[in-house]
């Protein structure tokens, strides 16, 4: 047995906010304003560079230009998700997205403008910016908030839960052998979604380039589930259109310089398929299937200054993509850029999978809340979406604290149980003969042959989803064997169980919805077209060791509170 001391420290707070990235750090922000609460922002990295934006990026792709509305976005919206969006939640979001965009070029973010000093767009709803610092000054503005405190390199693993309400979490650090027990009023998930459950583009070494941050292994989807929260459209997954390789973002290029997608024998191909964001991933795909492959931006026509132009974008977001111009010697002007199709991922932020919430943003258990990625209903939110998901669940958190809710949250007992145990039984046990990393990899590869990643091009059926759940929950048996040397390792194993459960989830909601609504996204072999009866969502409760589903019909109007 390791010899090993365990610090148990127990903390009392009005508000936890569980993950300090863009929609975490906003939230604090807003709530630094009500002085006489108290913030406590978890982080398992450090606000400073973490979350989705910790490399920055060079556009707010959720922006409303002159000449359109906040309507016209939803219906933008509407379009890409094939209607399964909430309409209360898109529409609060596209009416706070110009708003938080002032508000950050105010915080010092550099967004570029033109001659008369309007905004540089790239379509009607994003603008371009100098986004390297965007991360740091979220940062700085949570950290200067008086009643805000943040708790850095801190791994929540467990929600406190009496009577289906919320008051408070565990975790662990990963830095020191502390235990952390925390008491709140209420508790805001903002954690980000799941990457990293199928098998990825790059093997070995590279396993890591990816689309979305390694980093966020669905840990608030997995702490809600087994809440018995109401989760969302999880089977909505997202599969990102790449540079080859270098899992570089293509819409610079596509929208920047208007770059087509081209087959290997230069016919254009993207508007044969269609060009919302999954009939592009759908279009390159079936290129390749047909032999028609690699496919490619056609970026010949460009001139000297737009691929400068390219070269600066990339070393904003993705520096990968131009160091491979500059090493091999040939820029985007001299050969087009090949593109493929990344792993599925699931991501509130670009479709409707997440938590069930409210027009608050509350879940379906009380005194939680979701904002950003995690909450799902509402696609194409984006950076500025998550900031304004952050502040209207800020706006909730205060209404629901002002109100006296929960005010005797502190010092509840729980049905529960601390995981304290689990911890130290990680730490002590002595190493068995599996790693965290050889099941991660079992995982990854079970998910990308049975539950339609990218070996099958993206299908999947219903037997193959059968032996996806049951190799998924051999693993999770095996979870018991695993050792970790020090807290560190302890994360590791932690987040391996987050994406088993999300595996599990995922694989419940693929199952139930008898369509293919999306193509590549959800690519049903069972079921290749779209049904009129798939117009709802498909929502989930985990309780008892299984996932109960439900259907829910689309929301309409402009406010939802929950009836059951």
């Amino acid at each position: 047995m390791k010899e090993t001391t365990f610090e148990r420290r127990r903390l009392v707070t009005d508000v936890l906010i569980i993950g300090g990235g863009t929609a975490g750090c906003y939230a604090a922000i807003k709530l630094g304003k009500e002085k006489n609460l108290h913030v406590l922002v978890a982080e398992k990295a450090n606000i400073e560079r973490s979350g989705c934006l910790a490399a920055g990026v060079n556009a707010l792709n959720a922006y409303i230009s002159s000449g359109h509305t906040p309507e016209d976005y939803v219906e933008y919206a509407r379009k890409d998700a094939e209607s399964i969006i909430r309409d209360d939640l898109m529409l609060t979001i596209a009416q706070k997205v110009n708003a938080v965009t002032k508000d950050l070029e105010e915080r010092g973010l550099v967004i570029l403008k033109d001659e008369q000093g309007r905004y540089v767009t790239r379509g009607w709803r994003n603008v371009k910016i100098n986004g390297e610092n965007i991360k740091p000054l979220l940062a700085k503005g949570a950290r200067a908030q008086e009643n805000v405190t943040v708790l850095n390199h801190v791994n929540i693993t467990d929600l406190k839960i009496r009577e289906n309400q919320v008051y408070g979490a565990w975790g662990f650090s990963n830095r020191e052998v502390v235990f952390y027990d925390i008491d709140a009023r209420a508790v805001l998930i903002s954690t980000g979604g799941a990457a990293g459950i199928y098998r990825p583009n790059n093997p070995g070494f590279s396993r890591h380039k990816m689309w979305y941050p390694p980093f966020n292994t669905g840990a608030g989807y997995a702490m809600g589930i087994r809440a018995g929260a109401e989760m969302t459209t999880l089977e909505h997954r997202f599969v990102a259109l790449r540079c080859k390789d270098t899992i570089a973002p293509t819409g610079t290029i596509a929208q920047g310089v208007g770059a087509k997608q081209v087959n290997a024998r230069g016919a254009i191909y993207e508007t044969k398929y269609g060009l919302t964001t999954p009939q592009r991933i759908y279009g390159t795909v079936e290129e390749n299937r047909k032999g028609h492959g690699p496919c490619y931006l056609d970026t010949r026509h460009i001139t000297e200054t737009q691929q400068k132009d390219l070269y600066h974008a990339y070393l904003n977001m993705a520096p990968a993509q131009t160091l491979k111009w500059i090493e091999s010697g040939r820029g985007p002007q001299q050969e087009p850029v090949e593109v493929e199709g990344t792993e599925p991922y699931v991501v509130g932020g670009h479709t409707a999978s997440g938590f069930w919430v409210d027009t608050k943003r509350e879940t379906t258990v009380k005194g939680l809340f979701a904002a950003g990625d995690v909450a799902g209903g509402a696609p194409q939110k984006y950076v500025t979406g998550a900031l304004a998901e952050g502040e209207i669940a800020a706006g909730a958190i205060r209404e629901f604290c002002q109100a006296g809710e929960n005010a005797d949250g502190s010092g509840r007992e729980n049905t529960g149980k601390a995981p304290f145990a689990e911890y130290e039984a990680y730490l002590s046990r002595r190493q068995g003969n599996l790693t965290t990393e050889q099941m991660e990899e079992a995982m990854q590869k079970i998910m990308d042959e049975y539950a339609g990643g990218i070996r099958t091009d993206y299908r999947y059926n219903e037997s193959r989803l059968t032996l996806a759940d049951e190799k998924i929950q051999h693993l999770e048996a095996l979870l018991p064997t695993l050792s970790a040397a020090d807290t560190y390792e302890l994360m590791k194993i932690y987040e391996l169980r987050e994406r088993l459960l999300v595996c599990r989830a995922l694989i419940a909601h693929l199952s139930a919805r008898h369509e293919t609504r999306w193509h590549t996204f959800g690519e049903n072999a069972d079921y290749p077209e779209q049904s009129p009866a798939g117009l709802c969502y498909i929502n989930s409760r985990f309780a008892d060791g299984s996932f109960h589903m439900y259907r829910r019909p689309l929301v309409k109007g402009e406010h939802y509170e929950h009836k059951n």
